[in-house]
């Protein structure tokens, strides 16, 4: 009966309950830890609106705006600028903003045309003084027109190469008071017009005479008229030697109104042809506005821009003093 006793015991369980704490416990730090992330992201935030240039904020609000648009065909601050952040500038050292890539690209053109332009009137220049050199050279090989080079003065002008033919008391270019060309100017305008065809330049023709007065008076044949018949009379010679007729832009007779010696108005030295082969700014100076195509040749032009301003011929009546 003992060891039945024994068998029938109950076997008793003691289940320990320790303290603890609860299953939601530990959420609150992952809620805290969000909240941390969140502030830090709202402060890089802000430092990153606060460090930005309006340029950029008006492109990041366009992309938010558009996002498509702006993808597809890019936008201020998004695709113009060549940086490896979309929209960035290339000029980290700049105050105001960065540099996009359109303002590098217009500065790039400005510098560009500044540079053709210098180039363009580098190599203008060197064409006119070749001609220069060329037209000395001529006129030192021909024996019948060597003994006028002291009446020739060659000078470079703002305007292109200027060629001036003077009088001299012993040798004058026209007949006393008239437009009658001598056959040594005939011979050495016609020797400049064969000269000239080398170049593609527009010329202009001055005509200039001394201060002494017709005895008509101003009112009738006078020193303008004889300086526009002169300066038309050394054009037609010009042709004869070869010069193509749209090349001469102008014709003028400008009397005594710009005289070579003003100590002396009446000295030889101020009864002159001027023959100026003009540079692109001069001939663009005349039209008033520069070609619409900058490559466009000088001898391109309409023949309605190209009419030579011409007097018109008066018979010269010599009522002047003699030269």
């Amino acid at each position: 009966m003992a060891g039945d006793s024994k068998k029938l015991q109950p076997i008793i369980v003691k289940r320990i309950k320790r303290g603890g704490h609860s299953p939601h416990s530990a959420a609150w730090k992952i809620a805290y830890a969000d909240f941390v992330t969140a502030m830090m992201a709202f402060f890089l935030l802000m430092w990153l609106l606060g460090s930005t240039t309006e340029g950029d904020k008006k492109g990041i609000a366009e992309f938010f705006n558009s996002p498509l648009k702006v993808s597809m065909l890019g936008g201020s601050g998004s695709g113009d600028a060549s940086h490896v952040i979309k929209g960035g500038g290339l000029d980290l050292s700049r105050e105001g903003g960065q540099v996009k890539s359109g303002d590098n690209e217009a500065r790039r053109k400005t510098v560009n045309l500044q540079d053709f332009k210098a180039a363009q009137r580098r190599a203008e220049f060197e064409r006119l003084q070749g001609l220069k050199n060329s037209f000395q050279g001529k006129l030192a090989n021909n024996a019948k027109l060597a003994a006028l080079q002291s009446q020739i003065r060659l000078d470079m002008t703002a305007d292109g190469l200027r060629i001036q033919i003077v009088d001299e008391n012993q040798r004058p270019m026209f007949a006393s008071g008239s437009a009658v060309v001598q056959p040594y100017m005939r011979e050495l305008l016609r020797l400049i017009g064969e000269v000239l065809t080398e170049v593609p330049n527009r010329l202009t023709l001055e005509g200039h005479t001394d201060a002494k007065p017709f005895l008509g008076g101003e009112l009738g044949y006078s020193n303008w008229e004889l300086s526009a018949d002169r300066a038309n009379a050394s054009r037609r010679e010009l042709l004869a030697g070869g010069l193509p007729d749209a090349r001469v832009l102008r014709v003028q007779g400008l009397a005594s109104s710009s005289l070579f010696d003003k100590n002396d108005p009446a000295a030889p030295v101020n009864r002159r042809i001027s023959i100026i082969v003009m540079n692109r700014e001069a001939e663009e100076r005349f039209f008033g506005a520069p070609p619409a195509d900058e490559n466009e040749s000088a001898l391109a032009r309409p023949a309605a821009e190209v009419a030579p301003l011409i007097s018109l011929p008066i018979d010269p009546i010599s009522r002047r003093a003699p030269d």
